[in-house]
């Protein structure tokens, strides 16, 4: 339902456009690693692998859990909570190494949270927190990079300019991009573990943002390894 809801709501507030890296696979028990900008982008995202055909378990924030209608249907579909700096944040890695498990896909943010910039622009993906490598150390699972731009045009800065954004967004209608790379395994300490999967996602979204023509992504080549935007 999730992902039904996302294809509906998403069209309406922005034009959709997906790419993704030749070998891109989304395999059942694969872990999906997204960066994070936006409250919009959760659905951008899930409306993205849902037009090829995948609709991954999403770890997010365990406030929504509380949000009328939307609390229901995340519990009902087996997304999992996860309580920010609580004793109980570890208790959600079980319950996606259980998804892995079973061969569902488990859609994760790394960083943990969103930026607090003010502006709509783009950006690199924050510094990440070692609950992916974990998890990847764990379970074996592969790691899918998904990069993600054009989400802060609908919604980002203060509360009521993230309101003004959602209302005049199906006026505006901004372009979206979600880019899917390759999978990789992760290997090495939690450390390299988690740089290795950052410089995947931030190479995902330099893709996904350079598509947008967006100006941060022409400061990037050399953090993602001299690579080039698939044309």
């Amino acid at each position: 339902m999730l992902s039904r809801i996302a294809d509906i709501l998403v069209p309406t507030v922005g034009r959709l456009s997906v790419t993704t890296d030749p070998g891109a696979e989304l395999a059942p028990g694969s872990i999906i690693a997204a960066n994070h900008t936006s409250l919009a982008d959760p659905a951008v995202v899930v409306a993205a692998l849902h037009r090829l055909g995948a609709e991954p378990v999403v770890m997010a924030s365990a406030g929504l859990w509380r949000v009328p209608l939307l609390g229901r249907v995340l519990a009902r579909e087996g997304h999992i909570p996860v309580f920010r700096r609580d004793q109980r944040a570890a208790a959600a890695l079980d319950v996606a190494a259980e998804a892995l498990e079973q061969g569902r896909l488990v859609l994760i943010y790394a960083e943990g949270g969103l930026p607090r910039r003010k502006d709509a622009a783009e950006a690199a993906p924050g510094t990440f927190h070692s609950g992916l490598a974990r998890l990847a150390e764990r379970t074996g699972a592969p790691v899918v990079p998904v990069g993600q731009a054009g989400a802060r045009r609908v919604t980002s800065g203060s509360a009521i300019k993230q309101l003004a954004g959602l209302v005049t967004a199906p006026l505006r209608r901004p372009n979206l991009h979600v880019h899917v790379g390759a999978p990789l395994k992760l290997t090495g300490d939690h450390i390299v573990r988690t740089a290795r999967a950052r410089t995947a996602v931030t190479t995902a979204w330099w893709r996904a943002a350079s598509h947008l023509g967006e100006p941060a992504a022409k400061d990037l080549p050399a953090a993602c390894h001299g690579r080039r935007p698939a044309r």
